[in-house]
């Protein structure tokens, strides 16, 4: 698709159906030129992002269902499957260079360092594993923490990793230090389904509750919500070049965008003011231009309880 803030100008480009089966994951490649999608039928494909065409197959890339993929630069990509095997490739040699099977269930994400050195991927058995891209090898694995591992994200420069878990915590490890969490952090949500950063450390966490919170990392501090989609499931989180805009997909079978460009300017003071327990949680965006609902219909700032309670007995909305 090609995508506009300005309602009717967004384009279904093309449709692929290569795949047998349904697809699980897609990635665009550093250069942007190409397209690479994972399958539950087991195969990578890899397509060009102008015509759609079918450049590159991989049919029985892995043993079963290939859950996510991670390009790491123009020639090596990963991937990752339902039996926790990961494999690393190079289209040079048009095979896998590095295969490992340490963890136990599905790998949920991948990240990569900015040097393409080092991968990290996270578990649906709770634990984070490090491999060696340069040197093709595994490293080492995490202590397995509560719930299912669902994302994991590079924040501080790259000195920080924070995974997202089923049971709605962020796990925080220092980077040189993966064996176990520094930092733990229980958001007030039921899942943490996806995560992404939007500056250095501010990250958008979608959850099953169908909201999108803007997430302080150090100081740990929920900032509010972004966005929502009234009650479905949050698949996925990505960020526009620039990081002015969030897209978000769901349930619902709706991509929306979200205007974040005021995370950039907000500053976390370590002072934590006292705040009022299981009290609303506060917009941070005006909804997106053209979206037919109010997102924030049931969201009220934080100002607003006092507000009320003085127009206590007036007929007004």
């Amino acid at each position: 698709y090609s995508y506009s803030c300005t309602e009717g100008e967004n384009r279904q480009l093309w449709s692929s159906g290569h795949h047998l089966k349904s697809c699980r994951d897609v990635a665009f490649s550093q250069d942007g030129q190409k397209l690479f999608t994972v399958s539950k039928d087991k195969a990578v494909h890899i397509l060009t992002v102008e015509e759609g065409r079918l450049e590159m197959r991989f049919p029985k890339a892995h043993g079963s269902a290939v859950n996510c993929v991670l390009p790491v630069d123009n020639h090596v990509f990963a991937t990752g499957d339902d039996n926790g095997e990961l494999k690393v490739w190079d289209l040079r040699k048009g095979d896998a260079i590095l295969e490992a099977r340490q963890q136990e269930e599905y790998i949920s994400a991948m990240a990569v360092d900015g040097n393409g050195k080092i991968l990290l991927t996270a578990s649906g058995d709770g634990t984070l594993g490090v491999y060696n891209v340069k040197r093709r090898r595994f490293e080492l694995l995490s202590e397995p923490q509560n719930g299912d591992l669902t994302s994991v994200v590079l924040l501080k420069r790259g000195k920080k990793v924070a995974c997202g878990s089923s049971e709605g915590t962020i796990y925080l490890f220092n980077w040189d230090g993966f064996g176990a969490a520094s930092d733990r952090f229980a958001l007030r949500a039921e899942s943490v389904d996806c995560m992404v950063p939007v500056t250095d450390s501010i990250v958008c966490v979608g959850s099953l509750d169908g909201v999108i919170r803007a997430v302080n990392v150090l100081p740990n501090r929920v900032l509010g919500c972004v966005g929502q989609h009234l009650g479905e499931p949050i698949e996925q989180l990505a960020v526009a070049p620039g990081g002015r805009l969030l897209a978000s997909c769901a349930h619902d079978q709706k991509v929306k965008f979200w205007d974040v460009s005021a995370l950039g300017g907000l500053v976390v003071d370590d002072y934590r003011k006292k705040k009022k327990k299981g009290g609303p949680l506060r917009a941070l965006s005006g909804k997106a231009q053209g979206s037919g609902e109010d997102f924030f219909a049931d969201l009220r700032d934080e100002a607003e309880p006092e507000a009320a309670a003085a127009g206590t007995g007036s007929d007004s909305d």
